[in-house]
């Protein structure tokens, strides 16, 4: 007959002790996010209805106003040109021309020699990691006045074109779809890589086109990789400020004044600081709301 042990029980663990230890380690983490991310987010909301200012009778007392910032934007006919710029950089730039532009590289390269898709993937790369400021002047030696496109030109005895005079909004978005499209081809090829194969072979199989299984199948199946590139690279090119200002500086006139620009110009150049923070709220509405269209014109639930 066996002889019976004791069960021995298991000592409990201390769950709010290991909490208070994770609470402990994560503090840091914490501290910073409150310094840095939501202090700064509090002070903004805050400055946007006052009358702060860095000149001026206002400077030394600043006071709160209310709307009144608001109230003046909204009457403001340079601030709605900013925001009629903002919106075309943003549809031609992010919506069409990077998603498009990256879609299409990702696709000419999804099942390609590894040779080819380095080297092509190496080219596309490099104007994505080059900073917003060498951008600028690679773009203006390319465009201006004595630049490589007017020498082209003249070669085959045409007349050069002042092309950051005469198409300013067209040179900036060209500039920033070449700086950003590596983004896209990057997302959409990892999303294109975990379309199954099979059931495109299935498809090609029962007689459908390329461009029938690309709408049909490989298109619903990325679905959700094309609403988050689009809502990173509308929220990337909202805030496009460095390539767009080397560049341009939002000339000429008010032509490539985005709303970045006019919010830097209020702030910094006429010392408006309290309007140019609600400025930069509008800014932050505009990608709020931009998101919330993609996600329901595309279905995806968050």
């Amino acid at each position: 007959m066996e002889a019976s042990h004791p069960r021995v029980s298991k000592p409990k663990r201390n769950g709010g002790g290991e909490q208070w230890r994770a609470a402990l380690f994560l503090s840091p983490s914490w501290l910073l996010l409150l310094l840095f991310f939501f202090v700064p987010t509090i002070l903004t909301f805050y400055f946007a209805f006052t009358n702060m200012a860095l000149t001026g009778a206002t400077a030394a007392k600043t006071e709160f106003i209310g709307f009144e910032n608001f109230k003046y934007m909204f009457q403001d006919a340079n601030f709605r040109t900013s925001v009629w710029n903002t919106l075309i950089f943003l549809i031609f730039s992010a919506v069409i021309g990077q998603q498009v532009m990256g879609f299409i590289i990702a696709v000419l390269m999804n099942g390609r020699k590894q040779w080819f898709r380095s080297v092509i993937g190496s080219i596309v790369i490099a104007g994505w990691v080059a900073p917003e400021v060498v951008c600028a002047f690679v773009w203006f030696a390319f465009l201006n006045d004595t630049g490589t496109v007017n020498a082209a030109i003249e070669s085959l005895g045409m007349k050069p074109v002042a092309w950051l005079y005469t198409f300013p909004m067209v040179s900036v978005i060209v500039a920033n779809i070449w700086h950003g499209t590596a983004f896209s081809m990057m997302v959409f090829q990892a999303a294109l890589g975990d379309v199954p194969k099979e059931v495109e072979e299935s498809a090609m199989i029962d007689g459908a086109s390329a461009w029938q299984r690309m709408i049909r199948i490989t298109l619903p199946m990325i679905i959700g990789s094309v609403t988050t590139n689009m809502v990173l690279v509308t929220l990337q090119t909202l805030g496009s400020f460095t390539l767009i200002y080397a560049l341009t500086g939002g000339g000429p006139g008010m032509a490539t004044e985005t709303l970045p620009i006019y919010m830097y110009h209020q702030a910094f150049v006429n010392y408006q600081l309290g309007y140019g923070t609600a400025i930069s709220l509008m800014l932050l509405v505009i990608g709020i709301v931009a998101s919330l269209l993609y996600m329901r014109m595309l279905k995806v639930k968050l």
